[in-house]
Order: C-alpha cells, then sequence, then structure tokens
C-alpha cells in the first residue's frame, strides 16, 4: 500500500493502461485485506485508499462489493485455468489426474495470498443467494466433470479399473482437495501440504489402478 494518492492521469501510461494498473493495485489490496478482516469488514473505501487512490474509484470501477468479487473470482479462475493447463498439456487419463494433483499442491506455493482469500469469499458467501455462491456451483460442476472425463479416459485406455465409478470417483476427489485448502486457510501450519500430497497421490493410483485381490 501506499500513502501517497495515485491519479488516474500519470503521466506516460495510456487511459487502458491507467486502468488496468489501477485495477491490479485494488485487486491486490483487496486480497490482503479479505486475508486480514474477512469480506464483511472489507470496504470499498478501504480498497480504493490502500491502493493509493480516491475513496470512489473501486465504488466507481466495480459499482459494488459483489462487484468487486466477482472481477476476483474471474481473474482468480483465469489463474487456475493457465496453472493447470501447463501441468495437462498432452496428457490424458490417469497421467492427467496425476498432474492435476500436482497443480493443486503447487498453487498452494505460487498463489498463496490470493487462495486463501478466494477460499475465506467462498465460504463467507454460502450464507446468502449471490452471484459468488452461483457462479461456484457451476465451477464445481466443471471440476467433477474434468475429473470424470480423466477417469474415464484411463478405463478406455486400460489404466484404471473398470469398477471404479467415474462420477464418484470425481466427488470424492473434489471434497478431498476443497477439504484440504479448507483445513489449510484454518491452520495453514497443521498441515504438511508436500507430505500429504504425495501420499494423496500414491493413494489414488494404487486405489484406482489395482484390481481387487492384488
Amino acid at each position: 500500500m501506499t500513502d501517497a494518492v495515485i491519479t488516474e492521469s500519470s503521466v506516460g501510461n495510456t487511459q487502458a493502461e491507467r486502468t488496468a494498473l489501477s485495477d491490479q493495485r485494488m485487486f491486490e489490496v483487496a486480497i490482503e485485506l479479505v486475508n486480514e478482516r474477512g469480506t464483511a469488514k472489507t470496504t470499498l473505501k478501504d480498497i480504493g485508499e490502500g491502493a493509493g487512490y480516491s475513496r470512489g474509484l473501486a465504488s466507481y470501477r466495480f459499482g459494488s462489493k459483489d462487484g468487486l468479487w466477482m472481477e476476483l473470482f474471474a481473474r482468480f479462475d483465469d489463474i487456475w485455468k493457465a496453472h493447470l493447463s501447463q501441468y495437462l498439456a498432452g496428457k490424458q487419463g490417469l497421467a492427467a489426474l496425476e498432474a492435476a494433483i500436482q497443480a493443486q499442491r503447487d498453487i498452494f506455493t505460487r498463489e498463496s495470498g490470493y487462495l486463501r482469500a478466494m477460499y475465506i469469499l467462498w465460504y463467507e458467501s454460502l450464507g446468502r443467494e449471490s452471484g459468488i455462491r452461483a457462479s461456484l456451483a457451476g465451477h464445481h460442476v466443471i471440476y467433477r466433470r474434468d475429473v470424470q472425463q480423466w477417469i474415464e479416459q484411463g478405463q478406455a485406455a486400460g489404466e484404471i479399473r473398470a469398477d471404479v465409478d467415474p462420477a464418484h470417483f470425481a466427488t470424492g476427489y473434489c471434497s478431498t482437495m476443497f477439504g484440504t485448502i479448507y483445513q489449510w486457510v484454518v491452520a495453514p501450519d497443521a498441515i504438511d501440504l508436500e507430505a500429504f500430497f504425495e501420499h494423496f497421490a500414491a493413494t489414488v493410483t494404487v486405489a484406482i489402478t489395482q484390481q481387487r485381490g492384488d
């Protein structure tokens, strides 16, 4: 954060560049404040001033806190998709599933502040009807669909047991991931993430590839 108020007419930048810069600064402050005090005590005024702009800029730009939260959600989703795609490149089936587990492990290091803020936002949105809650439900469908598709691909390739139910596995997989992140948000030092993901990846591989009785 900066004490000086930054104007939108900074010399040397185009209007689009100035807008992008001010948005980025406000997003960064919003993430800091959500992590410090939660969403209820984070105001658009505090976000604008904390980023070094006028108190009304965040309100003008996003309209409401829900508008800002939706933009943060969309940006985090873009970051996650770009991150995941690097791990999934050229992979299907079991290899894709194993790569996704690695991607989930590494996002904790790459985007720890953003990840924590988003889960605080998501959990605090569950008590009321909101655009965030509806969007989150839609994304959960996509996450489960992707995992289900990897299992089906692995079964078609003969890598994964035919008696593994793809839909049920996808629900369990996503529940484990979301639950792990929830525990990390509550108490970051209580979980050895590196050891957990190594154990989880090995356990999943054995569970879905070894024939019963092996």
